[in-house]
């Protein structure tokens, strides 16, 4: 049985999803000049996904703000995400072997929500093409930890009939451990997906982040951009679990909850 206080909580979350999201700009706008001290990495490329329903639009602040930190940053130009339809499931496996080629390195993807879960398949599919993949509020977990009874899983599955028969995406497998680094970015505040689908095992390669963020708001939350240039900053051989940062207040930006050690 489900519980009541929980239900009216997440109906409380789904009501305010919009006003939170832009809220983040406001953040954003604030935080800019503490983002600028944003560690920053090698030049090696990023694909970003948007989420379902979306297009390169909603991700374009976060494309903006790593192409700043000097990654050449690619949109995935297919048009607004419908699920793994036939151009999806033919068209990213290629978008990602061209430009691993183009630079002569791996690439890391960033995927929003239903992007994320993509990217993940992306990297259980061509490991030796994907450097690593950060998910932000991507519900990738079995639909009985709460991935299956959402508005955005209603959503996806009405577009069932557009989706390709050898598809990209499956529920089976996608939540297991990565053959590539990985962290989950997510948000106990998200009013789209449940957080809890959106956590992966913890290994020595995989974590699982928290950040204030609301759910349509992750692609432009300053915590957010803090952890995506603080995971690209690391070198390919030397990745290390997220430490929260505590210069200049930015440890504020995170959860007391969702913790993580500290520099």
């Amino acid at each position: 049985m489900s519980d009541p206080r929980e239900s009216r909580r997440r109906t409380a979350l789904a009501a305010t999803e919009p006003v939170r999201a832009v809220a983040s700009f406001g953040a954003l706008a604030a935080g800019l000049p503490l983002l600028r001290l944003a560690p920053r990495g090698d030049a090696h490329p990023v694909l970003v996904l948007p989420g379902l329903m979306a297009g390169d639009l909603s991700t374009g602040t976060l494309r903006r703000w790593l192409r700043g930190l000097g990654y050449p940053v690619v949109g995935w130009e297919l048009g607004r995400n419908r699920g793994p339809t036939p151009e999806v499931v033919d068209g990213l496996p290629a978008l990602v072997e061209r430009l691993a080629r183009e630079h002569g390195t791996a690439v890391s993807i960033v995927g929003q929500s239903l992007g994320g879960i993509f990217a993940r398949r992306l990297a259980m599919r061509s490991p030796h093409q994907v450097r690593q993949v950060i998910t932000l509020g991507s519900p990738f977990a079995p639909a009985g930890r709460g991935a299956g009874d959402t508005p955005a899983a209603r959503l996806y599955r009405s577009f069932a009939p557009m989706h390709a028969a050898n598809r990209i995406h499956s529920a089976r497998g996608v939540g297991r451990s990565l053959p590539v680094p990985s962290t989950s970015v997510y948000s106990r505040w998200d009013g789209v997906v449940d957080w809890r689908a959106c956590l992966q095992p913890v290994t020595a390669t995989s974590e699982n982040v928290g950040v204030r963020a609301a759910h349509l708001g992750m692609g432009h939350d300053p915590a957010v951009l803090w952890v995506v240039a603080d995971r690209l900053a690391q070198s390919r051989d030397g990745w290390r679990p997220f430490r929260r940062p505590t210069r200049f207040g930015l440890g504020a930006l995170f959860p007391a909850e969702d913790d993580a050690p500290s520099t």
